[in-house]
């Protein structure tokens, strides 16, 4: 697997991750690479090295910064700095992505089935399940 960086016509960079530079020159030519910001298909691969990932680390080489405590804290501020819309989550998230709201962080629920559809569509979000403080 190799990381490539690569950039759009309108000037938004993004990493993108393929089997080899060859998968990345097929998917290019079929017009399977879009910019996840703007859904452009004019990529361009930037001049970098590429990164290799060759499997996942073993447990005992990663070294977490902080603990499970302080990742649900920094979670429950992220929480708490975000507009909640509820139930309309993926509807709003898909109108910022195609800049037709303002972009602010924003926090609701949404199916699996949207959640899945809006990762699909390019819209860049984090699932996160935190936890009831009532329970």
């Amino acid at each position: 697997m190799i990381v490539l960086n690569l950039t759009c016509n309108g000037g938004h960079c993004f990493e993108g991750w393929f089997a080899s530079t060859a998968a990345f020159d097929e998917q290019i030519g079929q017009g399977r690479v879009n910019c996840p910001r703007c859904n452009s298909l004019q990529i361009e691969r930037l001049p970098s090295g590429p990164h290799v990932v060759r499997g996942t680390p073993a447990i005992t080489e990663v070294q977490p910064s902080i603990n499970f405590e302080q990742m649900i804290a920094l979670l429950e501020r992220v929480a708490e700095q975000s507009e909640d819309v509820g139930d309309r989550f993926a509807d709003e998230a898909r109108r910022m992505h195609f800049e037709e709201a303002p972009a602010r962080r924003i926090k609701g629920v949404a199916t699996l089935t949207d959640t899945i559809e809006l990762i699909e569509d390019g819209v860049a979000i984090i699932p996160l399940p935190l936890p009831d403080k009532k329970h």
